[in-house]
């Protein structure tokens, strides 16, 4: 399992939510800060919850929030070694 697949944002010191990104694996991430991570717009990830094939949510009343644990993991779950693999890349 790799430890992280992505750049880690705190390290480069963006801030996209106003806060340094947490690296805590139950941190609770805001969209802003789940789209540095994975690449995606926010608004790409708002389609993605609309589809569920994004990351694993969750609601606080009206806001969205994801764990980084389960971004990681949504992450991972899609690493191929070629575009002929089995999953996600070869359903489209």
């Amino acid at each position: 399992m790799l430890t992280s697949p992505c750049p880690d944002p705190a390290a480069s010191g963006d801030r996209p939510a106003g806060r340094p990104v947490p690296a805590d694996p139950d941190a609770a991430l805001l969209p802003p800060e789940v789209a540095l991570l994975t690449g995606l717009s926010p608004r790409t990830l708002e389609g993605l919850r609309v589809s569920g094939e994004g990351p694993v949510f969750f609601r606080i009343r009206r806001g969205i929030r994801y764990r980084r644990r389960d971004v990681v993991a949504w992450i991972e779950a899609r690493l191929r070694r070629s575009t002929s693999e089995g999953g996600y890349a070869a359903r489209r």
